[in-house]
């Protein structure tokens, strides 16, 4: 087939995965769109004290600083570029079943949920444990776990009214956590003594490499994450790359900032620097009440984690639903919300069954699927800029292919390395849900040919992009 042809038949919005971009009808703006992406990625500074406590400031700080331009930017890159050129729902499932095929489409699909719903299912057990300082019968027992099912089906039902809803939720909630940063930033601008940001830890204090990294992968990764969702965005190819750089901006300088403050402010006692810790030392800046603001900041960012995590697996699930790689069913919106209510009730469910489980080794195991499906991800890139040289792409990276392989390298080589540093559990777990997602690709295929479950489109027909019934 031309050029020419293979253009029209992958034009923006053309197309079986651009169903859902027509038949919704209120669409995601923005503002709302930074702050949802904010939130796959970040949710705030909560979290990054671990970086401190595992290298000392100097290393928490360069990291949080040079990270980002190894990490967080080539993926955010490549995001941006394959959601404006295919800008369906399902995202990097879209682009992995161009590059490769449904197989690697469909195992790409189940990676990447399984790793977003693993998350998912520890952030209701966060709010709880943070409620449980207030209300101490909260701490275990039947009330615990009713504490945590009540909470997954009440964030879970806010989900369901509505992605425009949970975007503007997601700028409300954005707003007021940060600002107990913001003003302990500048609390603390007399107090900072920048010697402080030179050491690289206490005397007698083992450096934990794996925690430093673990703690900068997790809180700078998931940028491709809202792809998912781009179906639901005005304008895509215009707003997506906009977004990703305002929340790419807002991130950074949100890990940064109060870092900074924090290190410089106070002298180190680095065994404290643990979860919570910037609470402790709100109260040493400027008081009680920062620290109480900052305890009910750390609450509703969980709630925003929670919110934008579950929008992004569920317009996955419907996404592949549209692709045809999962029954009709779950690609249903609800009459009144137009939200994918087959695909939230799925997501919630598995949260809720994983959400008493212990996490250690379970939230090793989403970090190891989601830096499979990354490296299927860059690899799917790289592919495509070569397999539609002539393709419109709204947004471009503009590099040459051999830049563009290094850019990908790098990040890959960090994914190795997170990956090598697993544990046993944490292979055997990967390996034993792959091997249930490749089954269950077989199983549905079987399904398909005997028609004994309904699917929306023919996954082989949506594969030739020659020109064979796409």
């Amino acid at each position: 087939m031309e050029d020419s042809q293979q253009q029209h038949l992958l034009e923006p919005n053309e197309g079986p995965e651009a169903v859902t971009v027509l038949n919704s009808p209120k669409k995601l703006a923005l503002l709302p769109l930074v702050f949802l992406i904010y939130f796959e990625v970040s949710g705030g500074p909560y979290g990054e004290e671990a970086a401190v406590k595992a290298a000392g400031p100097l290393l928490a700080i360069l990291g949080f600083l040079i990270f980002p331009f190894i990490w967080s930017i080539p993926e955010a890159l490549v995001t941006a570029e394959l959601a404006t050129a295919f800008p369906g729902n399902g995202g990097f499932v879209i682009w992995v079943n161009k590059a490769f095929g449904p197989f690697w489409g469909s195992l790409m699909g189940f990676w990447k949920f399984f790793s977003a719903v693993i998350n998912l299912a520890s952030y209701p057990v966060l709010c709880i444990d943070y409620v449980k300082l207030v209300i101490p019968s909260l701490s275990s027992g039947l009330p615990r776990y009713l504490s945590i099912f009540f909470s997954t089906v009440v964030l879970s039902f806010l989900n369901y009214t509505g992605l425009t809803i949970v975007g503007y939720t997601a700028v409300a909630l954005g707003v007021v956590s940060l600002m107990p940063f913001v003003l302990l930033s500048l609390i603390s601008i007399p107090k900072i003594d920048p010697s402080r940001w030179l050491s690289l830890g206490q005397a007698g204090v083992k450096k934990n490499w794996t925690l430093y990294l673990n703690t900068l992968f997790w809180n700078l990764n998931f940028w491709d994450s809202a792809s998912t969702m781009a179906g639901e965005i005005e304008k895509p190819q215009k707003t997506f790359p906009k977004a990703l750089l305002s929340s790419g901006l807002l991130t950074c300088l949100g890990y940064i900032i109060p870092l900074l403050a924090a290190t410089g402010a106070i002298p180190l006692d680095q065994e404290k620097w643990v979860d919570g810790y910037f609470a402790d030392v709100a109260e040493m800046v400027a008081g009680g009440w920062l620290k109480v603001w900052m305890e009910i900041g750390a609450v509703l960012s969980i709630v925003g984690l929670y919110e934008a995590q579950l929008s992004s697996a569920a317009y996955q699930v419907l996404g592949m639903a549209d692709l045809g790689f999962l029954p009709r069913i779950f690609g249903e919106r609800a009459k009144w919300f137009n939200t994918p209510w087959m695909a939230i009730l799925a997501a919630t469910v598995i949260a809720l069954a994983m959400s008493n489980l212990s996490f250690t080794a379970i939230i090793s195991t989403g970090n190891f699927l989601y830096s499979l499906g990354m490296l299927l991800e860059y690899a799917s890139y790289l592919k495509l800029r070569r397999k539609f040289r002539s393709l419109k792409r709204p947004f471009e990276v503009p590099m040459g292919f051999p830049c563009l392989v290094i850019m990908c390298l790098v990040p890959s080589v960090l994914l190795l390395v997170v990956m090598a540093v697993a544990s046993k559990v944490v292979y055997v777990v990967s390996a034993f849900l792959t091997s249930f997602g490749i089954v269950l690709y077989y199983f549905l295929n079987l399904c398909k040919a005997k028609n004994w479950i309904q699917f929306m489109n023919s996954v082989d027909a949506m594969e030739d992009v020659d020109g064979h019934n796409l």
